[in-house]
């Protein structure tokens, strides 16, 4: 059975990255497509938002997440953006793909993280062993 899914998709952000400290410079647009695995069960039941994930909330603190930071790799700002909704909103498992439109003769370039809350979970408990 496929799990219940809520999908932002192509949320436009403008942040720093870039592995040449000029390219980051000047923050660029990404677009960034956010799939959150969770039961819905409950929230279609009863209407209520506090049964399901506030992807209004997602929106913000993933644009939040971008203000003051930069990153070298767009591999490391999807690692990021997975960890921190994990961790704030409890999906069972979470997808982000981030599109960056920075080669010339291409559309975009891409890359795509899954994680779980039992990846969260791993890894978690290998920072305290470390």
């Amino acid at each position: 059975m496929m799990p219940d899914l809520i999908t932002i998709e192509d949320l436009e952000v403008r942040f720093h990255v870039g592995v040449p400290d000029e390219e980051r410079t000047e923050p660029q647009r990404l677009l960034i497509t956010i799939e959150l695995a969770h039961d819905l069960g409950a929230s279609g039941a009863t209407d209520n938002l506090t049964e399901t994930i506030d992807y209004f909330a997602v929106c913000q603190a993933v644009k939040a997440l971008g203000q003051a930071r930069s990153w070298k790799l767009i591999e490391a700002l999807a690692d990021d953006i997975c960890m921190l909704v994990l961790d704030q909103f409890s999906p069972s498992a979470v997808r982000v793909v981030i599109k960056k439109f920075i080669l010339p003769d291409t559309r975009w370039v891409s890359v795509e993280m899954m994680r779980s809350a039992k990846h969260r979970q791993d890894s978690d408990l290998s920072k305290q062993t470390k």
